[in-house]
């Protein structure tokens, strides 16, 4: 490795009753592309956290270009090069691109007033989105700019800074196939100009195509390294949990039945196309498709969040009149959403309160609430998903990804399920929590619930789904049966292209 622009020797942190960090050393040489991995809870937030300055280490330090810091200020982290790429992008919608890169360090006309040079901003800008071949310029208001468009100008930001290490958190979770290949050429050009990046994800397919070298963390310790030629989908596994991990294809125990049948329904999205589509008792349907095709407006058409233009849905061969999310509700259809933060959960709210939101009136008595018979029910549910936490009380905020996923799913499953729509179950989880997920969907179908899942993960579609169908600009373009799942046949679908027979 060549000298190195970053080393952190022996950092520890630690909070009341957590050691959040434990004896950390890691070193990034310039130009060097480095993947963090992790399950949820293993340290890298906190770790990253170190490196922005935001908190400070109890023990060991941090060393920049050869000099030696007990711990970094905001101010000390972005003056040294050490710039974030944050999974939740943190631009102004109101402003151009050009204000966002200079955002506080815009270049200034003479005179009392001290105006914005809005010739001089726009010029200092200019290269570096040439530097990132991006088909916006300067001048283009970030409100129009697609969530890959805007990940494009945090990069940027980090450049005007001119940054000698990124930090990535993230970065793909919310890109198509074709965005995130964009992305990782990007990484590609910043390492070939000395730009060190550490490119922390789940997704651990980026990580072979980008990195150098991985390192892994769990519990907050060191745990493992692996080379170039070491990096494989099977040996990461193994650093971030300890163990193999399963197939994740479990087949079905039972024979699939009529469940919710999906007649010719239009969606605000596509009004003028029509989906038609079973999702069968006892089975795991994977619904694929490119970001944009109409997916989620599926979802909550048939959710009742938005209402139907068209056609009809029918459970059990009944056909259903589902007007609001209270229809669906009271007919045993549920949404784990694609957001679970936003819409899935209220995450100021305990555990408790989150698990039984839905179905007050089963707790209340009087129109009071029993707060014992809320405590039971919760705590039944946490017992049986294996939520990590030490009581119902704690506020869901607290919770990991894959905790709060779980919350999601108690929170139907102390109800009646009869039909179940995962909107991108997993993203944000890592590779443990996600195989608890699968198991989870798994015995949900094996006791006869309908399982729609909704995944731009392919590997999750192929590796999870008894059938496939491929979603391409609001219709359905094919099925898939097992024997023909790849990921050129769902691709060629998710274009509008037909499969030979």
């Amino acid at each position: 490795m060549h000298e190195p622009f970053l080393e952190l020797r022996d950092i520890g942190k630690t909070y009341p009753g957590v050691t959040a960090l434990a004896g950390v050393s890691l070193a990034v040489a310039k130009g060097e592309v480095v993947g963090l991995i992790g399950e949820n809870g293993a340290g890298k937030s906190t770790l990253m956290k170190v490196l922005g300055g935001v908190v400070a280490p109890n023990t060991g330090s941090i060393v920049i270009d050869g000099v030696a810091h007990p711990a970094l200020t905001v101010t000390q982290s972005m003056r040294a090069g050490i710039a974030f790429v944050h999974q939740e992008l943190n631009l102004f919608e109101n402003l151009s691109v050009a204000a966002n890169v200079l955002i506080g360090r815009e270049p200034r006309m003479g005179g009392p007033l001290r105006l914005i040079d809005q010739a001089r901003l726009k010029r200092t800008v200019e290269p570096l989105l040439a530097r990132l071949n991006v088909d916006f310029g300067p001048d283009t208001s970030v409100a129009v700019l697609s969530i890959a468009q805007r990940q494009m100008v945090e990069i940027a930001k980090a450049l005007s800074l001119d940054a000698q290490l990124i930090i990535m958190d993230e970065p793909t979770s919310s890109l198509t196939l074709s965005e995130t290949e964009r992305l990782i050429s990007v990484v590609a050009e910043l390492k070939a100009h000395g730009v060190s990046v550490i490119y922390i994800t789940h997704r651990l397919g980026e990580i072979k195509q980008c990195a150098d070298r991985v390192v892994c963390l769990r519990d907050g310790r060191m745990v493992g390294t692996l080379a170039k030629d070491e990096i494989a989908h099977g040996a990461m596994i193994r650093l971030m949990i300890g163990r193999d991990l399963k197939s994740l294809y479990i087949p079905p125990k039972v024979t699939p039945t009529t469940g919710c049948e999906i007649k010719e329904l239009r969606t605000s999205a596509f009004p003028d196309r029509t989906v038609s589509l079973e999702i069968r008792r006892g089975e795991i349907l994977g619904l694929a498709g490119l970001i944009g095709s109409g997916r989620t407006s599926l979802a909550c058409t048939v959710f009742g969040i938005d209402p139907p233009l068209g056609g009809e849905i029918r459970l059990d061969g009944e056909p259903l009149r589902i007007a609001s999310p209270r229809d669906a509700i009271a007919r045993g259809i549920y949404l784990a959403p694609e957001d679970r933060k936003r819409a899935g959960l209220v995450l100021d709210l305990p555990i408790r309160e989150n698990v039984t939101l839905a179905d007050l009136p089963t707790y209340a008595t009087w129109w009071l609430i029993r707060g014992s018979a809320e405590a039971t029910a919760a705590e039944r549910q946490r017992a049986r998903l294996g939520i990590k936490a030490p009581s119902v009380d704690v506020p869901t905020a607290t919770l990991s990804g894959g905790n709060q996923q779980k919350v999601v799913l108690a929170k139907w499953l102390s109800m009646r399920p009869r039909v179940i729509v995962f909107d991108e179950p997993t993203r944000g989880i890592d590779v443990g929590a996600k195989s608890e997920i699968y198991e989870l969907m798994r015995g949900l179908a094996d006791n006869g619930v309908a399982i729609l899942m909704i995944s731009s993960d392919m590997e999750e579609v192929i590796g999870v789904s008894d059938r496939i169908a491929v979603m391409h600009e609001g219709t359905i373009s094919g099925f898939l049966e097992r024997p023909r799942f790849s990921e050129h046949n769902v691709l060629e679908l998710a274009v509008g292209h037909a499969l030979a027979a």
